[in-house]
């Protein structure tokens, strides 16, 4: 569409009357909004501008930019968490009983035009050409804020004050959006014409539930997907996101009862918004950057609401992952997390302030970066330190040397890490004693893959191997020292420093607990991992347990009787049973109808955080005595799971186009068979074949590239079964002839890795 016919013929007698757009601290040359596409909306802007002083500096606040010095004219809701408090904040929605002072609505015209009339008025021009009806209803509809409330309010001078109706009529305004978009562009402009009105017009004074409406019902404009439209669109979101906490509080609750059509739309949207504001394919196709640097910070703050929206769902509206704005691989981020741990969250923006919108390979790309910027600091400490002393220097002090025995791998491996707790963010190096080489990565990736073998085994009892959820859970047993759960957080810890994925299978909840608090308190005795449990947290580990309390929790007949239950609860460790009152004097305090909730909550919490308490308090300060970053504070619970083990989702396709061979050439007949084989392999098959290539069924967060799997020639006859290498990510295939030969042979190497030359 194009911009350039957008008159504001109403608009020019109002401007005496209007008050600022701009923050009344902005600099000259950044508040102000460069020369836009529209002359007409270019001129209210110059005229908004100069009105400034006139009207007191009232204006619109938490248009952040990116630039130094720039500060809000009041403070924008905390969407985020605050990295100056060092903890995480989950989204800041308030309490149904918060709410702002509202000052009376206006009296709303009565509008009755239906659902079913507007679309018999939409058929009716399609056919006959002449759009006269349809052309005055977008005229008024979208003139003023009371007149788009008259229009899709459900009852016009209804109230509608709660955060689980907004009033407005979903399928009508679904109705006239899905038809605009196929009206003649003259209508479509009077569309944009009416809403620039409406936001000149409506910027005055408090927001009242109608205005919310009207932002509610304006954000979902379908014509936003044009960049000709983008100046009108970045006013609406500075708006919008300028707007009290208690009002994003109302927009929140009403956004998560769109439809998940609309939801994704919408979101999508925005991320379009702020990509091609980032990288805009032509250069004269938006105002300058520089000018209009409130765009990307409003546009983000907006899509914040939509996030909390999602977050307080159940389920989920869409994924997270559908969150992430991938563009922003391609800035430097940098400088954006270093203006994030200066600034926190106040008036200078950072996407950081907004992780959702930051992918995992950017968090990842983050820590990373963080960490070798401490490992080189601590390097560079030992080196100076050597230096001023006048000692030899000896390059083994730029890295944390691990030497240990194979025999007594779990032993050496504690001692050396406890010895050398110093060194722990120094690159890793593993030696193993008696053994020639030097490790350029394979020696250190196999030292993992051992260790976490031997710790999760169930004969070693540090963690048990629940089989219907299929992870492993810390065991509850007592004992003098629990610094072997301590190594197996350092080495989570290490693995995420030096990029290893492992093959771990903890819960999801797991990860909330280490991430309760982000940042490892100062205060050693300071209480950790203690995350909130729900009964569906203990689905995820003990189903069958968890079935159980749910049918406790909806029993019709006489608790008390029937279940025989006090607040005492039974637990096994190391053959014998114990008792645990999980209240004082709980063995006498009968379950009932009445308390039976209470009894759940304290039977959950006592088994995922109480009966395990210093197991995994160990387990979190060996985690967090590698990865001490306010980079964990970008990361959900499931982010961290990522980093640690990697991605669930296989991509053999991926795989193929960046294999690498050695003896081989990607059209030989074996590597051709070889991959018609695995592409044809169901699920399950393909994750045992990574899992027999690399040590893990799962993909690092860079995806199949950062692999660097290899397939080689093994000069054997082709009776044998194929080899990997772990350590190196690497299978070994004889030359094997025919499709059906390999696919056999594969099949029995993979699903019996252990004994087949597994290394």
């Amino acid at each position: 569409m194009d911009g350039e016919h957008f008159a504001l013929s109403g608009v020019e007698r109002e401007r005496e009357k209007l008050p600022p757009i701009y923050t009344s601290s902005a600099p000259a040359g950044l508040g102000r909004g460069a020369k836009q596409p529209f002359p007409s909306l270019g001129s209210f802007i110059s005229t908004l501008s100069q009105r400034r002083e006139a009207v007191g500096g009232r204006s619109l606040a938490g248009a952040a930019t990116a630039a130094p010095g720039l500060r809000h004219g009041r403070e924008l809701p905390p969407i985020c968490s605050d990295v100056r408090q060092k903890q995480r904040l989950s989204i800041d929605t308030l309490p149904p009983e918060v709410k702002a002072p509202f000052p009376c609505d206006p009296v709303i015209p009565l509008r009755t035009k239906t659902t079913k009339e507007f679309q018999e008025d939409m058929e009716r021009a399609l056919h006959s050409g002449d759009w006269r009806e349809v052309r005055e209803f977008y005229l008024t509809t979208f003139d003023s804020f009371i007149e788009i409330n008259a229009a899709f309010k459900r009852e016009a001078n209804g109230s509608f004050n709660t955060i689980d109706d907004s009033g407005v009529n979903a399928k009508f305004v679904n109705a006239v959006y899905d038809a605009l978009l196929s009206t003649p562009q003259d209508i479509q402009k009077s569309v944009l014409k009416g809403i620039i009105n409406s936001l000149l017009r409506e910027w005055k004074g408090p927001r009242t539930k109608d205005d919310l409406r009207a932002y509610f019902i304006l954000v979902q404009n379908p014509q936003y997907s044009s960049t000709s439209t983008y100046v009108i669109y970045a006013h609406l979101l500075r708006q919008i996101a300028a707007l009290s906490e208690a009002d994003h509080h109302f927009l929140v609750h009403w956004l998560k009862k769109l439809s998940a059509r609309r939801f994704r739309q919408l979101v999508e949207r925005l991320l379009q918004f702020i990509s091609t504001r980032l990288f805009p394919a032509e250069p004269d196709e938006l105002p300058p950057l520089a000018k209009c640097s409130w765009w990307i910070p409003s546009a983000t703050k907006v899509l914040g609401l939509f996030n909390a929206a999602n977050s307080v769902s159940s389920p989920p509206i869409m994924p997270f992952t559908d969150f992430y704005n991938i563009t922003l691989e391609h800035i430097d981020f940098m400088e954006q997390y270093r203006t994030w741990q200066s600034h926190g969250n106040s008036n200078k923006f950072s996407f950081c302030q907004f992780p959702f919108i930051l992918s995992t390979v950017v968090k990842k790309a983050i820590i990373q970066r963080d960490s070798e910027q401490q490992m080189i600091s601590e390097a560079r400490q030992s080196l100076v330190s050597k230096v001023s002393r006048r000692q030899r220097v000896d390059m083994n002090l730029l890295f944390l040397n691990i030497k240990v025995r194979r025999a007594q791998l779990l032993s050496d491996s504690l001692d050396e890490l406890t010895r050398k707790r110093c060194d722990l963010k120094k690159k890793l190096r593993v030696t193993f004693v008696g053994e020639a080489g030097l490790d350029m990565g394979g020696l250190t990736k196999e030292w993992f893959l051992l260790l976490v073998r031997q710790i999760f085994h169930t004969d070693y009892g540090m963690f048990t191997y629940l089989k219907d959820s299929r992870c492993h859970w810390f065991s509850s047993w007592k004992c003098d020292n629990y610094s072997e759960f301590q190594l197996v957080g350092t080495l989570m810890g290490l693995a995420v420093y030096n990029s290893i994925a492992l093959d771990i299978h903890f819960p999801p909840y797991c990860y909330r607990k280490l991430l309760t608090p982000p940042t490892a308190p100062c205060d050693q005795n300071a209480l950790v991992g203690m995350a909130t449990a729900t009964l569906d947290d203990l689905q995820q580990i003990m189903p069958e347990l968890a079935h159980g309390l749910g049918e406790l929790l909806s029993y019709e007949g006489n608790v008390e009787e029937d279940f025989y239950l006090t607040f005492q609860v039974f637990q096994e460790e190391l053959g014998v049973v114990r008792s645990h009152n999980l209240k004082p004097s709980g063995d006498k305090i009968p379950v009932t109808k009445q308390n039976r909730k209470e009894y759940v909550q304290l039977y959950i919490d006592f088994l995922l955080n109480k009966s395990i308490y210093k197991q995994f308090a160990a387990f979190y300060h060996g985690f967090h005595s590698v990865c001490a970053s306010d980079a964990l504070m970008l990361l959900r619970p499931e982010e961290v799971e990522m980093l640690v083990c990697g991605s669930p989702e296989l991509d053999m396709s991926a795989l193929q186009k960046a294999a690498q061979y050695e003896g081989y050439s990607k059209t030989d007949t074996t590597v051709r068979c070889f991959w018609d084989v695995v592409l044809a392999f169901p699920l399950e098959l393909q994750k045992k074949l990574l899992h027999f290539a690399t040590g893990s069924d799962r993909v690092p967060v860079g995806g199949m590239a950062d692999l660097n799997f290899k397939i080689s020639k093994i000069d054997v006859p082709t009776d044998w079964l194929p080899i990997s290498h772990t350590c190196f990510n690497q299978i070994c295939l004889p030359p094997y002839r025919t499709r059906k030969e390999l696919k056999h042979k594969l099949t029995i190497a993979i699903s019996n890795a252990e004994g087949f030359g597994l290394e």
